[in-house]
């Protein structure tokens, strides 16, 4: 039974009028929600505002490394110290580290480029950073809704969007409606604004019908694996903020690893692949497993314990691959667009600061008795502010790494050193990642070792301290367009890299009884870090959303 039966026997939904709905209660979204409901109180105007989240609560879905700068924050609530906002360890330290797979050479702190310095910067849990921001939200006004996601878009008759609607609850596997069922509902608003994160289901879909991306570089993407692990106190450096590039990636491949030392003896671990990677052969989550046992990682771990896992796909393309950033009734803020500082890993200041600008051009246009229109103010004020002069300052970052690691590390040290990030040139992408792999048969299969339960580990041990559920009677969320393709071509041709893309064991091929082989689909372990929608070498994979409260419930992540 497909959506449109099920609204036909059961429909009409209910619908909920607003002035503004907010899609996703992470940090663009619930800026944009607290910006609208400052600048109401000044104005002394009421203007509704809800946010969905799909998570339990806000903040179960969100992962990040994360070291952030309270730029934005500032601007939003200037006292979010007094307030008791979660950033509790400041940067004490900065490390730059090229690793071999036996030594390691460590960066001069005095010829870092700006991008690595994180001076005033703070190493954060960006879940519970988004948790305080759910509360300031309410305490203004903001109703949020978490556990509905929002699973498809609204029009009205003329094309502009009017809304969002929440998934139906208590489907089975086979489409039709349990006794748990329950309808979906509308929510209806003058503006619309997505704010979903790295490939947004609903974000990608509004791209693509309304052509933002044209005139626009391919979105680059990266994959970023993360471990919380509590140290030996003797070996933890509050306040330490530690990258390195080099072994266990090869030289052509983009990526990288952070360690970062935040209070109560927890470091933070992450480790990101860029997306266009060619071997079909590299598994992401492997990559950090073999970081970890290098001599100037494993130093920190030995004695430690990891309590936390997870993954999430970051945008990496910067200024050049970021979309249109309105249409008709509605808007895009932070990765939902590609807001993200690939260069500075950071994007959260980016995502407060972008929903507050969006929140801005909705409050002005409703002042005005408008709706559904696009909300140029919007950009327009981007461009003139101080994140598009960071974003184009950094525009060339990702294009240097397809010249290679040693190229990539001198040309953007002659940009973001010598030249501040004044340069005259600018470097163009035109191939989006997926389109990257090669053939199996023209690649060297990579020898991962076995994992020792102790410094390194297995994908499913892992999803299981992600706290990840799923419903076991629901339909999987992970969509196939054609279920002959993973066989006959991903497999055939690519030896099947879903099976190792997926940082969460989600993909496997195994055997019928007949002996053909078969792509098992096991969507009850998804984190939702949207890697399989981005990679997949045929674009036939489709990541839609499950059940409200699904997926991850990340704790200081």
């Amino acid at each position: 039974m497909t959506p449109q039966d099920i609204l036909s026997q059961y429909g009409p939904r209910e619908a909920m009028e607003y002035d503004v709905v907010v899609v996703g209660a992470g940090p663009a979204g619930l800026a944009t929600a607290i910006r609208l409901k400052q600048l109401a109180a000044e104005h002394e105007r009421e203007v509704s505002v809800v946010v969905l989240e799909k998570g339990s609560e806000p903040g179960a879905h969100i992962l990040s490394g994360a070291v952030m700068d309270p730029r934005a924050l500032g601007e939003l609530i200037p006292d979010w110290k007094a307030k008791g906002a979660p950033l509790n360890q400041p940067v004490t330290e900065d490390a730059m580290l090229f690793l071999s797979e036996t030594g390691s050479l460590r960066v001069p702190n005095f010829a870092l480029p700006w991008v690595f310095k994180n001076h005033g910067n703070y190493i954060v849990s960006l879940a519970n950073v988004t948790r305080w921001l759910a509360q300031q939200a309410e305490a203004l006004g903001v109703e949020i809704f978490p556990g509905f996601p929002a699973a498809e878009v609204l029009y009205n008759e003329d094309g502009s969007v009017r809304g969002v609607a929440t998934g139906n609850m208590g489907v089975g596997k086979d489409g039709e409606p349990t006794e748990a069922f329950q309808l979906g509902m509308e929510l209806h608003a003058k503006y619309t604004v997505f704010a979903e994160g790295c490939r947004g289901h609903l974000g990608k879909q509004l791209i693509a019908r309304f052509k933002l991306d044209a005139g626009r570089d391919p979105q680059a993407y990266g994959i970023g694996v993360k471990e919380l692990w509590e140290v030996d106190p003797k070996r933890h450096e509050p306040g330490l903020v530690l990258h390195s590039a080099g072994w266990p990636l090869p030289n052509d491949t983009y990526g990288g690893a952070f360690m970062y030392h935040m209070e109560n003896s927890q470091v933070a671990l992450g480790y990101v692949v860029g997306l266009d990677y060619a071997n079909p052969y590299l598994n992401p989550f492997e990559e950090m497993q073999r970081w970890k046992t290098h001599r100037n990682i494993r130093w920190y771990l030995e004695g430690g314990k990891r309590v936390s896992y997870g993954a999430r796909a970051i945008t990496a393309g910067g200024l050049l691959s970021l979309p249109k950033q309105v249409f008709p009734g509605g808007a895009l803020v932070g990765d939902d667009a590609g807001y993200l500082n690939a260069a500075r890993i950071k994007g959260s200041h980016a995502a407060i600061k972008t929903g507050m600008l969006a929140a801005e051009a909705a409050f002005e246009a409703l002042g005005a008795g408008r709706q559904h229109d696009e909300l140029a103010a919007y950009p327009e004020a981007f461009e003139k502010s101080w994140l598009h002069d960071e974003l184009n300052r950094t525009r060339n970052f990702k294009a240097w790494f397809k010249k290679g690691l040693l190229p990539a590390t001198i040309m953007n040290g002659v940009e973001q050193k010598l030249l501040s990030g004044r340069m005259p040139w600018t470097l163009h992408r035109d191939e989006p990642d997926h389109v990257s792999l090669k053939p199996a048969a023209d690649c060297k299969p990579i020898a991962y070792p076995k994992p020792d339960g102790k410094l390194t580990f297995d994908k499913l041990s892992s999803v299981f301290i992600s706290n990840t559920n799923h419903g076991e009677d629901q339909p999987a969320h992970l969509t196939l367009k054609d279920a002959s393709v993973p066989v006959d071509v991903n497999l055939a041709k690519y030896g099947g890299p879903e099976q190792r893309y997926c940082p969460a064991g989600v993909y496997e091929f195994v055997k019928t009884d007949a002996g053909a082989d078969r792509l098992q689909i096991n969507a009850q372990n998804c984190v939702h870090c949207k890697t399989c929608d981005i990679k997949d070498p045929t674009q036939n994979i489709v990541w839609v959303t499950p059940e409200g409260g699904g997926g991850p419930n990340y704790t200081n992540m």
